[in-house]
């Protein structure tokens, strides 16, 4: 088991479950081909991280793709950056810059 983790990354959580939920409980080679195709901006960030949780395998355990699952993937809210614009008659209304914490854990396959 491995495991690998993104914070702050600038993009919704609701985004970035679109694309986590596609390739959770896959192999990791099937997981990689699915986010070299998909058109969602997190599929460049997920495929970083997973290829990251594979290179935290220890020097002993086997790096073979095929043989490791993607265990849980989970997508959680990171800190909001609050920004506010101007309104009309000298009101303001407040901006939510959302951002993402993203964790993997791989395991292999039995």
């Amino acid at each position: 088991m491995t495991k690998a983790q993104l914070n702050n990354y600038h993009q919704t959580p609701r985004k970035v479950r679109l694309a986590a939920d596609l390739v959770r409980g896959q192999t990791v080679a099937e997981a990689l081909l699915r986010l070299k195709f998909m058109t969602k901006r997190a599929a460049a960030p997920l495929t970083k991280l997973i290829k990251s949780a594979v290179a935290n395998l220890p020097a002993n355990q086997s790096r073979s793709t095929d043989q490791l699952l993607i265990k849980n993937i989970a997508v959680d809210k990171g800190v909001v950056a609050k920004r506010f614009r101007a309104r009309s008659r000298g009101q303001a209304s407040r901006i939510n810059k959302r951002s993402s914490r993203i964790r993997v854990i791989l395991e292999a396959k039995s």
